[in-house]
């Protein structure tokens, strides 16, 4: 199936005389004929036996996605931070490290320097703009993946995944990708070799801001037990987990081996699995989501066409634009739109750019993005506010920078918004 197909149809198929739509299974346990028969579950969970880490409405949404992005199985979770937080949990322990890249989400950022830093786990940040050579060179003994972002959020610089992927693999060890601002409609991760991907479907997935969520998918292509045999790294997924009853995920489980020990061993302990009423909402919102994508590509393009124009505006980050530094990288990752978020920096810096926002009318000052109504954010002072300066550069943000996401409104009232706040500057 295309993808407009897929987003409709995949994941759930009625029975005969059953309900059209996903059904909205609320409860939290299931019930069995004998103890035997749950003791059965825990030795191999291919049952549904409690809501804290699986639920058949969750199950229908998770392979929905899963398909979306081409692999071979996906777990919901409460946040995108907490889709961030498992991805790395699932191969990281105390003593090891990951490498990331140094402009992703500011929240991410935080996540990973200082909470994880707090377990034994080192985030080694590196430019994106960095060579293969170099990225290979700040790999150490205990480095056990690579994190990226296709469009990252607020800088809109685009990943080579293809370049981190090859970095990755020649150390044996996987690449994790957060997909949120692209969405499977524009780019799938899996297709240009990253191993795992990570959705806030917070965002554009769920599109309507109705509730907070995230997803981890994994692709089934990382091969964990060649790894263990090279390295020595990866034993977890391929020695017995003693806390599972000995069971060895590779041998168990195969290609779906990450995504089944994410939800056995840290689903089970963290228990950050979203409700039943979530998923539904979620699912409602990726049904629409191709159609969305285009006109949010759409407004985005005709958007930062426009601040391009503006005298007061000294940069717009849009990388569907001609000239924009990263259009080569868009052309190849992301050639049917860049979505509808554009970041942009005034001339005056952090005052202008607090004036304009706050003059806006129609669109909405919110900590939020990806919405299907326009909403604007000074990230300096929010979602990056706890960032040193030193981050703040790296991220490629300054006290100017605006992140204007823009929503399906029709454009020449999200343009006549965007004047007449220019005005008033």
């Amino acid at each position: 199936m295309n993808i407009e197909t897929q987003c409709l149809h995949e994941g759930y198929t009625p029975e005969n005389g059953g309900p059209g739509v996903v059904p909205i299974v609320q409860s939290t346990t299931y019930r069995f004929d004998s103890t035997e028969h749950i003791a059965r579950l825990f030795d191999m969970p291919t049952e549904y036996m409690y809501s804290r880490f699986a639920n058949p409405t969750c199950d229908a949404v998770e392979k929905k996605i899963a398909a979306l992005e081409g692999g071979v199985g996906a777990m919901l979770t409460t946040s995108g931070q907490a889709a961030s937080l498992l991805a790395i949990l699932n191969l990281c322990s105390a003593g090891d490290s990951f490498l990331a890249m140094n402009s992703v989400y500011g929240g991410t950022v935080n996540l990973f320097s200082v909470t994880l830093k707090r377990l034994g786990i080192e985030c080694i940040w590196f430019d994106g703009g960095d060579s293969e050579e170099e990225i290979l060179a700040k790999f150490r003994p205990g480095t056990k993946a690579v994190f990226g972002e296709t469009l990252t959020n607020p800088s809109m610089q685009v990943c080579d995944i293809e370049k981190l992927a090859r970095a990755a693999h020649a150390k044996n060890v996987p690449l994790i990708i957060d997909n949120t601002f692209a969405t499977p409609v524009l780019c799938r991760p899996i297709a240009w070799g990253a191993d795992i991907v990570i959705h806030s479907t917070s965002k554009y997935l769920d599109g309507h801001a109705l509730q907070i969520g995230g997803v981890i998918v994994d692709s089934g292509n990382f091969d964990w037990a060649s790894a263990y045999e090279k390295t020595g790294v990866f034993a977890d997924f391929v020695l017995p987990d003693e806390s599972y009853h000995g069971v060895k995920y590779t041998e168990a489980f195969g290609r779906a081996a990450y995504i089944i020990k994410a939800r056995m061993q840290l689903m089970r302990d963290f228990g950050c699995y979203p409700a039943a009423h979530s998923a539904f909402l979620l699912n409602l919102g990726l049904e629409t989501l191709p159609v969305r994508m285009r006109q949010y590509c759409a407004n985005g393009l005709r958007v930062a066409e426009h601040f391009r124009e503006s005298p007061l505006v000294a940069s717009v980050g849009y990388p569907a634009l001609p000239g924009d530094p990263y259009k080569t990288l868009a052309d190849k990752y992301l050639p049917d739109g860049c979505s509808g978020v554009i970041s942009l920096s005034m001339k005056g810096g952090k005052n202008a750019a607090m004036k304009f926002t706050d003059a806006l009318k129609l669109t909405s000052r919110e900590v939020h993005v990806a919405d299907i109504r326009s909403c604007v954010l000074h990230p300096a002072s929010a979602t990056h506010r706890q960032l040193t300066d030193e981050q703040l550069q790296a991220a490629g943000i300054d006290g100017g920078m605006i992140r204007f996401s823009c929503g399906l409104e029709n454009v020449e009232d999200i343009l006549a918004d965007i004047d007449q706040a220019l005005a008033a500057v």
